[in-house]
């Protein structure tokens, strides 16, 4: 696989990881209260939509489910914050991230 893309598929990974240590056990209604853990998270959310972008733009047949999706979400946390509600980014942790970092995890080690 390409460099610039095994990099960015890295950024992924690390994004990811990072994410999952601030959540660790914590619940839904803790996240909710917790500014600087959803203020960290959005910031790897972007770092994930942005490294997804630049792959897209590198090879579009990457085989990453919801790459465009991705994308689109870090845009909407970009220039749409105010409509980013606090069960949208736990959805986006505890459902989509962790298919995602199989996903990664599975491009890195081909």
């Amino acid at each position: 696989m390409d460099n610039e893309i095994n990099t960015w598929l890295y950024d992924i990974l690390n994004a990811i990881n990072e994410i999952d240590s601030f959540i660790g056990n914590v619940s839904l209604e803790i996240f909710q209260g917790d500014i600087r853990t959803k203020r960290a998270i959005e910031r790897n959310i972007e770092i994930i939509g942005e490294a997804m972008n630049r792959i897209l733009k590198k090879d579009s047949n990457i085989n990453i489910s919801n790459a465009r999706q991705i994308v689109d979400v870090r845009n909407r946390i970009i220039h749409g914050y105010d409509t980013v509600s606090d069960n949208i980014l736990w959805a986006i942790v505890t459902q989509y991230l962790p298919i995602l970092q199989k996903e990664v995890s599975s491009l890195l080690h081909e």
